[in-house]
């Protein structure tokens, strides 16, 4: 078996046109070729793909950051919210309170100015009642001096008519 392998080995290499002087040099163009490859393809593609995988490294860091600190500032817009409807709450109670005392404050206001419109009224009335009544005792003394004078039959003198008039008053005022 290693003989076959060997033989057909030959062979192979007879067909191919294989000699040792060209094996060499096709390995050291093989060598060359893959030292120049190696030093300007493979190393510079190697570089450049080993920054990219650290940009994307960096990348997904930086993006790590934002989400963290996208995070944090919404926790921040939602307290400094909670933190305006309380005040907004605090600020709408308070509005509330000074709203019910300035209601009261008016309510009491409006009640001492009726009262006072009442007082007033009542005053007035009793003004006008008592000037009323003055002019009803002085018709009435009138009427009564008239009357007499007629039933009489006799004109009365100036004292008899105050006379009658003051006696007439006294009478209406005792009725009341």
């Amino acid at each position: 078996m290693g003989g076959d392998l060997a033989q057909s080995a030959q062979d192979t290499a007879r067909t191919f046109g294989w000699t040792k002087a060209n094996f060499i040099a096709q390995c050291i163009s093989f060598g060359i070729v893959a030292f120049l490859l190696q030093r300007f393809a493979y190393k510079p593609i190697l570089t450049i793909l080993e920054e990219r995988r650290k940009r994307i490294a960096d990348g997904l860091a930086n993006a790590d950051k934002i989400k963290a600190e996208l995070a944090r500032t919404e926790a921040q817009r939602l307290e400094v919210l909670s933190q305006a409807n309380a005040q907004a709450t605090k600020l709408i109670e308070e509005a509330r309170a000074a709203a019910a005392r300035v209601q009261e404050q008016e309510t009491q206001k409006a009640i001492a100015a009726a009262e006072q419109i009442m007082i007033k009224a009542r005053e007035a009335a009793a003004a006008d009642h008592a000037r009323m009544l003055t002019e009803l005792k002085r018709e009435v003394g009138r009427l009564v001096v008239q009357t007499t004078a007629t039933v009489t039959g006799k004109i009365l003198t100036p004292e008899d008519q105050r006379r009658l008039a003051d006696e007439t008053a006294k009478q209406v005022a005792s009725k009341q």
